[in-house]
């Protein structure tokens, strides 16, 4: 993993579908002045911009709530796919040119990440597709259930700059949508993964997430993609995606193999969202769910007026 790169976050978006049953479509709005995500597509993943009103205000958008960003365009080969079979999935990514992009660089040991999820957020995969000489990617997906997913090309183009595109395909059948309420503790393969901080809009907040088995601490955890966790946050509303690395990672010489995997993010609205962990422990990469609120710093109380109250006086 980049060094340099480990607090930026992997692609860059949020998504969920906030309230209730998480129903897709209802837009909380994009990211709005510079408290946007770091390492996302506003800060530090650039892309080519017209200068014009309305452009300008598309580079406040997170990644991945387009399909067309930047001069690359995601484009798969279907957009419906058959619930409870695994297929071949298989896509390119357009350069400025109109051509097949074929060249991309390694990224967090891979070119290419995919991220797919239902609109409810249910049915979280994170996947590598194999790129073909013709500018093909291609990955095995078994959709479980019904619904409409989202799916999340992160990438980089060699001499290019770090993007996310996004584009829905649909699993057709009967969707009956979760509903996903607060909780801070997962259990997953006899796993239980706790999180532990507040995500705070506007600012860095720090969140750990602590994994044990058994009741016993877990400190051999596996490096994954170069470090010891992934995370993603999907926020409510408007299916925009946020990928954070942990700070440090593995042979740094002082971040530790668990129990403990310490990230840092920031949200740029308040709101209510899921986080999936990925991570490794013996051989095997399993993936712990949250749903977390954002809590809102207090505001300051305004400064008092010249001439009014204060200790002290002449008499």
């Amino acid at each position: 993993m980049n060094t340099a790169a480990k607090l930026s976050a992997y692609g860059v978006a949020l998504a969920l579908v906030a309230g209730g049953a998480w129903a897709a479509g209802t837009a909380v709005g994009p990211f709005a002045g510079a408290a946007g995500l770091p390492g996302g597509e506003d800060a530090g993943h650039g892309d080519a911009h017209s200068g014009t009103v309305a452009e300008a205000a598309r580079t406040e958008e997170p990644g991945g709530l387009a399909s067309s960003r930047g001069g690359y365009t995601l484009t798969p080969t279907t957009t419906t796919l058959t619930p409870g079979t695994t297929q071949p999935f298989s896509f390119r990514i357009l350069g400025p040119d109109g051509a097949p992009v074929t060249g991309y660089d390694v990224e967090h040991e891979k070119r290419m990440h995919l991220i797919v999820v239902r609109r409810d957020t249910a049915g979280f995969q994170h996947v590598h597709p194999e790129l073909g000489a013709d500018g093909v990617w291609t990955v095995p997906l078994a959709l479980p259930e019904a619904g409409s997913y989202r799916v999340f090309a992160d990438f980089k183009p060699s001499g290019g700059t770090a993007t996310t595109l996004g584009v829905d395909v649909a699993a057709a059948g009967d969707f009956r949508p979760v509903d996903h309420r607060p909780s801070r503790v997962a259990n997953v393969d006899g796993y239980q993964v706790r999180l532990d901080g507040d995500l705070a809009p506007g600012r860095s907040s720090k969140v750990t997430l602590t994994v044990t088995k058994d009741g016993r601490d877990v400190t051999d955890l596996q490096p994954y993609l170069g470090a010891y966790g992934h995370l993603v946050a999907l926020r409510g509303g408007d299916l925009a995606y946020l990928h954070v690395h942990p700070d440090g990672e593995p042979g740094d010489g002082r971040t530790a193999p668990g129990p403990g995997i310490t990230f840092f993010a920031e949200v740029p609205s308040d709101g209510l969202y899921r986080l999936f962990l990925d991570f490794r422990h013996q051989g095997k990469v399993r993936t712990a769910e949250f749903t977390v609120a954002t809590v809102t710093t207090p505001a300051q109380p305004p400064a008092r007026e010249p001439g009014h109250g204060g200790h002290g006086g002449h008499g």
